[in-house]
C-alpha cells in the first residue's frame, strides 16, 4: 500500500456510556457493529459510529499551546494514531491493523471534554483532529498496527482531457 501511513498508539474502550474508557493492547472490530467491548458496539442509533480515531500530536500540541495536561482517553476516542492528518481519510477507504474502515467525517470534540478539563479552550484545539468511520471488513487492531489508506485509494489516477 502506498500513501500517507501512521501507527496505532493506543486503543480505549469503555463497556458502558459515562464510564472512563481503559486502555487495551487489541480490539475486534466488526463490520457495521464496531469494537467488541465498547459501549456503542451494535449500537442501531444511526447517529452512532463503528470506529473513531484521533490524532496523537495535537494532545502534545494542547499541551505547548495552552498548558493543558490531557490524557488522550479524556477525548473518548477509540484509536489514537500518529503519523497521519485524518482529514485525509474522509470519504475514502483504509486500513487498521486488520480492518478495512471507510471514514466518515470528523469527529469533533463535545462539551464532556470541556467539562471534564474545566475550559472551552480545549473544544477549539482539538477541533478537526478526530476521524468518524464505519468498519467495512472486521478484523483485529492492534497497538503498533499500520493506519493507512487502502491501495485502491491511495494509487493516483491520471487525468484524461
Amino acid at each position: 500500500m502506498d500513501g500517507p501511513n501512521g501507527r496505532v498508539e493506543a486503543i480505549y474502550l469503555a463497556a458502558a456510556h459515562g464510564e472512563a474508557p481503559h486502555s487495551v493492547e487489541r480490539a475486534i472490530g466488526h463490520a457495521g457493529k464496531g469494537l467488541e467491548g465498547d459501549r456503542n458496539f451494535g449500537d442501531p442509533d444511526p447517529d452512532s459510529c463503528d470506529i473513531t480515531l484521533i490524532e496523537a500530536e495535537i494532545f502534545e500540541s494542547q499541551a505547548a499551546q495552552h498548558g493543558l495536561d490531557l490524557n488522550p482517553w479524556e477525548a473518548r476516542r477509540q484509536v489514537l494514531v500518529r503519523g497521519i492528518d485524518l482529514g485525509d481519510f474522509i470519504g475514502r477507504r483504509f486500513q487498521v491493523g486488520d480492518l478495512e474502515c471507510e471514514g466518515e467525517e470528523r469527529c469533533e470534540p463535545c462539551n464532556h471534554l470541556a467539562k471534564l478539563v474545566g475550559t472551552q479552550v480545549v473544544l477549539k484545539g482539538l477541533l478537526h483532529s478526530g476521524l468518524r468511520a464505519r468498519i467495512l471488513k472486521g478484523g483485529t487492531i492492534r497497538i503498533g498496527d499500520e493506519v493507512q489508506l487502502s491501495a485502491e485509494q491511495s494509487r493516483a489516477v491520471p487525468l484524461s482531457y
